[in-house]
């Protein structure tokens, strides 16, 4: 699968479970190559150093 961590497949495997989804072999493939992207996308964001004084965001209430 594209070397797709297979923390993906189980999350999928999981999910699926959970909400009662049924997934064909391509669909589930296709949804972890897509996890795999978006994990590559938030990387440099994670990896962005922050300072540990940095106060933390409040909660917005309406």
């Amino acid at each position: 699968m594209n070397n797709v961590p297979s923390d993906y497949i189980a999350y999928l495997t999981q999910m699926t479970q959970i909400f009662d989804i049924e997934l064909d072999d391509a669909r589930r493939a296709e949804l972890a190559i897509q996890f795999n992207r978006i994990a590559a996308m938030a990387e440099p964001l994670m990896a962005f150093p922050l300072d540990d004084r940095l106060e933390i965001a409040g909660v917005y209430k309406a």
